[in-house]
């Protein structure tokens, strides 16, 4: 995607972490603050998939997001949607051939929602392997994230969907080194990437990560994170030079959504919402303004976006 004219960044928030808030409420108080989309968590809090009248709610879903003039991504990163007892289960790398297909099932869907949406992408991930699951390059694990990957893009290709898959810390493919792996057994594959999980897993910094990857990218998140843990942190919460990450995606013109995943702070969406949009927008400018006197982007402020509370 080209950056958008005037070249400034397009902002989201994930609904994961405004469960507090009704749907309607919540997309109302994005389009007022004054982001540019949301990325929609399929789940019971919101847009429920297994509910009555799928079809129709969608259909409305679809026509208040264009009067509130706001774009949108599918994300599928429920935690008990599908296993009330499991968190995430079943996935893609699941050994029963049924929870797999329970799984595929649920993805397709998303992709459904997301073509009738208009969403620009469709957001999910390969799961954790079972213990005692051969989880080698060519083992069982991977054959069946193979299989089951070339089907969800296979029938998001049919839909007119853009299928981003996400590395994500102590799956299967955690970083961008599984994804380009994975991406070289399944054509058309894009990538979901979160910045902040590269400060998990190491190996290449988050700035590096959108260079590398420029033509490769589908969704983008850029949540903080701290060095070496996998907590969804406001910018500023955490290690991520957020200038450098924002100065990036400006130079490679990314255009799609950069959106907010702070699933665990749904209890202070009301000061997180405006406040991390402020935060991103001084970085950008940060960014921005390094650009113009060619020095990296400088740091953000930690507590930008609000007031910090630990990890949570």
């Amino acid at each position: 995607m080209s950056a958008p004219a005037g070249g400034g960044l397009r902002y989201a928030y994930n609904t994961n972490g405004m469960t507090s808030h009704r749907l309607p409420d919540a997309l109302s108080l994005l389009a007022d603050t004054g982001y540019d989309g949301v990325a929609l968590t399929v789940d019971v809090a919101h847009h429920d998939p297994f509910a009555p009248r799928l079809a129709a709610r969608t259909a409305a879903l679809a026509r208040r997001l264009d009067r509130l003039g706001l774009g949108s991504t599918v994300e599928t990163g429920a935690r008990f949607l599908l296993d009330p007892r499991r968190k995430h289960e079943p996935t893609l790398v699941t050994p029963d051939p049924a929870g797999r297909a329970r799984r595929l099932a649920f993805l397709r869907l998303c992709v459904d929602i997301a073509a009738d949406l208009g969403s620009e992408a469709v957001s999910f991930w390969a799961g954790v392997p079972a213990p005692g699951t051969d989880a080698s390059p060519g083992g069982a694990a991977w054959k069946h994230l193979v299989d089951g990957v070339r089907a969800v893009v296979s029938y998001a290709a049919e839909r007119g969907v853009v299928a981003a898959f996400e590395p994500e810390p102590g799956m299967l493919v955690e970083d961008c080194a599984g994804w380009s792996r994975l991406a070289a057994l399944v054509p058309g594959l894009r990538l979901a990437l979160d910045t902040g999980h590269c400060l998990v897993t190491g190996g290449v910094a988050p700035h590096q990560a959108v260079l590398r990857h420029a033509g490769d990218l589908g969704a983008v998140a850029v949540e903080d994170m701290p060095r070496g843990r996998h907590e969804h942190r406001a910018p500023g919460e955490g290690d991520m030079d957020l200038p450098a990450v924002l100065g990036a995606l400006r130079t490679v013109r990314y255009g799609g959504l950069v959106s907010l995943e702070l699933s665990r702070d749904a209890h202070r969406a009301d000061v997180l919402v405006p406040g991390a949009l402020r935060a991103l927008r001084h970085a950008e400018e940060h960014a921005g303004r390094a650009a113009a006197g060619g020095a990296p982007g400088a740091p953000a402020a930690h507590g930008a976006a609000g007031t910090p509370e630990g990890a949570r």
